[in-house]
C-alpha cells in the first residue's frame, strides 16, 4: 500500500521536533507493508528532496524566503489573523502545496491521500482528491480542532474537508466529541499519533525532589496555574521549567508577584535528549493545560515512569487515568493542584506505582507499532469503501 502524507509540519533535520509524530508513524507504517510518501513545506537550508529513514519527503517553496514563515512556528493561524503578507503567503502556501502534491499524486501513485491537519493540507488535498480519484483520510491534532470552533469561513471548510474524507481520525476521544458537535454527520474514529518509546524510557538517576513543567510559555498550557500552586504547597519543592513562548514576560513577572522567582528556573526551549534527562530525574511532571489535543508531554513523562499531575481537560483524560497512572485535577483549581503535588512528593512509594502504571499504560497505547496498525486498518477501511 502506498499513502501520500500531506502536512504543514515534518521534521527539518534529524532530531527535528516540529511534526516528529508524523515521521515516527511514517516509518512504523513499513513494517505492515505500507510505503509512505510526504509533501511539506520549504525552511531554509533544508533540500527539495530529502530522505528520512527511507522516508522521501518533497519540500514545497511558498513565498520568498523573507516571508515563508508560516510552517514551523507553531503561530500559522493567528499570523493569518493579524497579518497581510501572512495571508498572501497562505494564498501561495495553497497554491504550492497543491501543485506539489498533485506531481507526487502523478509520479508516486499513491492508493491513498491522508492529510494532517485539516488546515492548511486538508483543504488542499480536497482538491488533489477528485484529480487522483484516491479516498482522502484527515487526521485532527487540536490546533486545528480549535480554529474550526472560530465563527465564519473556518468552519465552512472544515465541514467541507470533514465531509470530503473517506475517514476522520482524532488523536484524543475528547478531540473526536468535539469534532461530532461541530459537523453532526462525523464520526471520528480515535487513533493517537505514536511516541518515541525508543527514546523516552526510564533512567537510572534518582529522582531529585523536583518538579517538572515542559510546554510552550501561552495561556493554554497554563503554567500560571502551577506558579500559583507553589506557594500554596506545604512542601517547598523547585520547578524547573522547560519552553519557550509569548507568555514568557508575563510568568516570570507573575512569579516575582507571588514571591515564588527563587523555587523557578527558566531553561528555555532543549533539544529531545536533553529533555529526556528532565523527565527521568523530575519527582512529577505537571501538564496544567486545557483543550489539549492530546498531551504528548503527559505520555514522553509516562514512558520515563515519572507520576503524572493534570488537568481534566481535552485529551489529557485519555492519557492520565486518575489515582492509576496519575492524578487529575479540576481545571484552574490551584488549591486542588498545590495537594496533589505535596501527595506525590510526600508518598515516594505511592508516586513510583503511579509512574510504573503509567509506563505499561503509555506503552500499549502509544507505541509506534500500535499506531501503524491502527492507522493500516483505518486506511484499509477507506479503500474498501472507496472499491465498493
Amino acid at each position: 500500500m502506498k499513502v501520500l502524507f500531506l502536512t504543514h509540519s515534518f521534521p527539518r533535520f534529524p532530531g527535528d521536533a516540529p511534526g516528529s509524530f508524523l515521521l515516527r508513524l511514517a516509518t512504523a507504517l513499513r513494517a505492515v507493508d505500507v510505503r509512505v510518501h510526504v509533501i511539506a513545506p520549504g525552511a531554509p537550508g533544508v533540500p527539495a528532496t530529502d530522505d528520512f529513514d527511507g522516508v522521501t519527503v518533497d519540500r514545497f517553496r511558498y513565498a520568498p524566503r523573507r516571508y515563508e514563515n508560516l510552517a514551523y512556528t507553531g503561530t500559522m493561524a493567528q499570523d493569518v489573523a493579524t497579518s497581510w503578507s501572512a495571508r498572501l503567503a497562505l494564498v501561495g502556501f495553497f497554491g504550492a502545496e497543491f501543485v506539489r502534491s498533485l506531481s507526487a499524486a502523478r509520479s508516486f501513485e499513491p492508493d491513498l491521500i491522508h492529510a494532517h491537519w485539516w488546515f492548511p493540507s486538508g483543504v488542499v488535498a480536497t482538491q488533489l482528491t477528485p484529480l487522483s480519484q484516491k479516498p482522502l483520510v484527515t487526521t485532527l491534532h487540536g490546533t486545528d480542532v480549535r480554529l474550526a470552533k472560530s465563527i465564519g469561513m473556518s468552519r465552512l471548510l472544515f465541514r467541507h474537508v470533514m465531509r470530503r474524507s473517506s475517514r476522520v481520525t482524532t488523536v484524543s476521544s475528547w478531540l473526536a466529541s468535539e469534532v461530532t458537535k461541530l459537523v453532526p454527520v462525523t464520526s471520528p474514529t480515535v487513533a493517537p499519533m505514536p511516541v518515541a518509546t525508543e527514546v523516552f524510557h526510564p533512567g537510572s538517576l534518582s529522582r531529585s525532589g523536583r518538579i517538572l513543567f515542559a510546554g510552550r510559555l501561552n495561556r493554554q498550557k497554563g503554567l500560571d496555574h502551577l506558579i500559583r500552586a507553589l506557594p500554596l504547597m506545604r512542601t517547598p519543592a523547585a520547578l524547573d521549567v522547560v519552553g519557550e513562548g509569548p507568555s514568557g514576560t508575563e510568568l516570570r513577572a507573575l512569579a516575582a508577584e507571588l514571591g515564588a522567582n527563587e523555587r523557578i528556573e527558566w531553561h528555555g526551549q532543549l533539544d529531545r535528549d536533553a529533555l529526556v534527562g528532565f523527565y527521568r530525574t523530575a519527582s512529577v511532571v505537571v501538564v496544567p493545560s486545557t483543550d489539549e489535543g492530546l498531551g504528548l508531554v503527559a505520555a514522553e513523562a509516562q514512558l520515563c515512569e515519572t507520576p503524572v499531575i493534570a488537568f481534566r481537560s481535552g485529551g489529557l483524560t485519555d492519557v492520565v487515568q486518575n489515582h492509576k497512572t496519575g492524578v487529575l485535577v479540576e481545571p484552574g483549581d490551584t488549591a486542588a493542584l498545590a495537594s496533589a503535588l505535596d501527595r506525590v512528593l510526600a508518598f515516594p512509594d505511592e508516586a513510583a506505582a503511579l509512574g510504573r502504571a503509567g509506563r505499561t499504560f503509555a506503552l500499549s497505547t502509544f507505541s509506534p507499532e500500535s499506531a501503524a496498525r491502527q492507522y493500516k486498518n483505518i486506511y484499509e477501511e477507506a479503500l474498501g469503501e472507496r472499491a465498493t
